[in-house]
């Protein structure tokens, strides 16, 4: 497992705190815990700071959320030092992390991870407009859609190396962008479209599919059993 470390102080920020919005959210989270758990609400709140703060985490904001907690500030370094979802210094206005195991390095990821180096320079590098940092990451857990990138808080699969240039060139340019899949394809359908049930008749017109009507029968069934026996005792 590689060392992570806070950034240089030199780039650290003197202060930090929850804009109003975020502290009253922050207040609904710990609610959810009992008074003597509320420590439990340590990972939302420093992802919640980092959202804030340019999606990177400074010291000041984890001492922030240990005082906000009650809790030792080096229990909550702990957490932000352990998970690497949280990032210790600045990256970039998009953050691209590059899935590169196994199924995406089969699928291409070596060359999105080519582009990144060509456009952007090395891992954890800003770009001097400060708009892209790249990372090669591990299973970002779309392998059937793969290769892929994670950016900010969102998904881009099945890519090639000309739809990720042309994701790049859009979100520099400040365009729209899609989402997910970047080919004909429906979340982790195969390409194409779905080829299994598709038989309408397995269907009821909900989510979860006819079974849930089978269900809802027997269940119905066990209830007005359940009181047929409840009236018989009451005679007796």
């Amino acid at each position: 497992m590689s060392v992570r470390r806070l950034a240089p102080d030199a780039i650290q920020p003197q202060s930090f705190s929850f804009t109003p919005e975020n502290r009253a959210w922050a207040g609904t989270v710990i609610a959810k815990y009992p008074e003597a758990r509320k420590v439990s609400a340590v990972i939302p709140l420093l992802w919640r700071a980092q959202e804030q703060h340019e999606y990177w985490l400074p010291k000041a904001a984890i001492e922030y959320v240990a005082e906000l907690l009650g809790m030792a500030k080096i229990r909550v370094l702990e957490v932000a030092t352990f998970y690497s979802m949280f990032n210790l210094a600045p990256v970039g206005h998009h953050f691209v992390q590059v899935c590169g195991t196994t199924p995406c390095r089969l699928n291409g990821a070596e060359k999105i991870i080519d582009a990144c180096k060509s456009r952007f320079g090395e891992e954890r590098h800003v770009s001097a407009d400060g708009k892209f940092s790249w990372l090669e990451v591990e299973c970002l857990g779309a392998c059937c859609n793969a290769p892929m990138v994670q950016i900010n808080n969102d998904y881009y699969e099945d890519l090639t190396v000309e739809s990720f240039n042309t994701l790049l060139d859009d979100l520099a340019a400040g365009r729209p962008v899609k989402k997910g899949p970047q080919k004909e394809r429906r979340n982790s359908e195969a390409l194409g479209g779905a080829k299994t049930l598709q038989d309408p008749s397995l269907y009821d017109g909900s989510v979860v599919g006819s079974w849930k009507a089978r269900f809802d029968a027997e269940e119905a069934k066990r209830a007005e059993a359940a009181k047929a026996a409840a009236a018989e005792a009451a005679k007796g």
